[in-house]
């Protein structure tokens, strides 16, 4: 039976061996190792930590004691109900240290790729739908013009990439992270998956916020909570977000040569989520190479990865890709890229009617109250001499400046004409130039 979850279809426990589409020689070799490493001997808790159901790490203890590697220690568990306990024998020890010379990878078993495959598709951002209620909801601390909301509605609902541009400081960052939030429901994201005998591993605290986990009353006449496929954590969706640092080689499988395992790329972890690349134009790496790199995946759903031995294999790609940048577009793509990135929204700064809202919003909000003829010297000396730019960070920067100049003067938070004076000296620096 499939759980629902938010409409996302939660991977089934597989309930035999055959169900795991794993080669038993390296299920095998997983069991001897974490084993071996974690000095595990009765079946419940080498199923928790191997991530299956008990059936199917009982059938492969049998596999491993048929094959003399494993055995009773003829002594049941008082504490966890009566249990048989088992142990490596010599020849299960030499096999769980061989199988940790060609790889230290041991715990949770990986998912097939195929299998994952087809979880990908039953949680794709493509089936997500967000209202406009939801998206106002998760941009509520902003002050937006209603028609970005028109441009922004659909391209998160398409699932397909957006370019954002326009000039610094005017929250592209800040939308980019409501379009997350907007997001509210749960995926799967797998421990670690397995292509041609290795494995990969997906699941990364780093990037990945592990949803509430839904406990089993044991004493219910049905448990119903946790029926999925436990080699899976749940999820909130994953948000990947790069700036100046991101280059090309981070996009690539990254192998350690110690423990001989992989780890999957940035935009493998954040399948199902938002990659999002901030400050496009600001990286080593010029912009049209980076876009050039996404061109396939954005348009055809799936990457290509390479292993140590060369070997290319196709991953699912199903992630909304964000580029923020402050340069113009026409500046940094050729035509050709820009076709294939699906939106392109300009982000500007407010006009001053909502510059003036989100002044007071602000002042409000760090307790600066406000004054009508520091107001009136702002916008009628000082905004002209940046012919009347105004951009979104600037309310935040002008009244933090205000509070340090109040607090170190020893005087209550207050605007005067001569401390907004103060506070715009700190904003821009004058164009001199220095005697060296």
């Amino acid at each position: 039976m499939n759980m629902q979850v938010s409409n996302v279809v939660a991977p089934p426990a597989p309930k035999r061996i055959e169900d795991m589409k794993l080669p038993v020689v390296m299920m095998r070799d997983i069991l001897l190792k974490t084993m071996f490493r974690k000095n595990l001997d009765l079946v419940s808790e080498l199923a928790r930590a191997i991530c299956l159901p008990t059936p199917v790490t009982q059938e492969l203890v049998d596999i491993g004691r048929d094959q003399k590697l494993i055995e009773a220690t003829g002594t049941l568990s008082a504490t966890s109900g009566n249990e048989m306990g088992y142990q490596l024998t010599d020849a299960g020890k030499t096999r769980a240290l061989d199988a940790l010379a060609q790889s230290e990878y041991f715990g949770a078993m990986p998912v097939p790729l195929d299998v994952y495959r087809e979880q990908v598709k039953r949680q794709s951002i493509r089936n997500i739908q967000i209202t406009r209620e939801q998206l106002t909801g998760a941009m509520g601390h902003l002050i937006l013009p209603d028609s970005l909301l028109d441009h922004l509605g659909p391209a998160v609902g398409s699932g397909r990439s957006i370019l954002m541009y326009g000039p610094p400081g005017n929250g592209k960052s800040s939308i980019s992270n409501g379009i997350r939030d907007a997001m509210g429901d749960k995926v799967y994201v797998p421990r670690a998956i397995e292509f041609a005998g290795q494995v990969i591993t997906v699941y990364d605290p780093i990037v990945h916020s592990k949803a509430e986990e839904q406990l089993d009353d044991p004493n219910a006449l049905r448990r119903t909570g946790n029926r999925f496929d436990t080699r899976y954590v749940r999820c909130e969706r994953p948000t990947v977000i790069t700036g100046g640092e991101l280059s090309l080689d981070m996009l690539d499988l990254v192998y350690n040569p110690t423990a001989r395992t992989y780890q999957a790329p940035l935009q493998l972890k954040s399948t199902g989520g938002i990659f999002i690349v901030d400050d496009l134009g600001r990286q080593a790496e010029p912009p049209q190479s980076l876009v050039n790199r996404w061109i396939v995946p954005l348009e055809e759903g799936k990457d290509i990865l390479a292993l140590q031995s060369g070997e290319k294999f196709e991953v699912p790609f199903d992630t909304l890709v964000i580029f923020s940048t402050n340069f113009h577009p026409n500046e940094i793509f050729d035509q050709a890229a820009l076709r294939r990135i699906f939106f392109k929204i300009k982000i500007d700064g407010p006009n001053q009617e909502n510059f003036l809202k989100i002044f007071a919003m602000v002042a409000r909000k760090k307790g600066v109250p406000l004054d009508e003829a520091s107001l009136v010297h702002l916008l009628k000396v000082k905004y002209p001499t940046i012919d009347n730019v105004y951009a979104n960070y600037q309310p935040n920067f002008l009244i933090d400046q205000i509070k340090s100049i109040c607090d170190f003067e020893g005087i209550p938070y207050q605007m005067r004409p001569d401390l907004i004076d103060r506070a715009w000296a700190n904003m821009f620096v004058k164009d001199e130039d220095i005697v060296r």
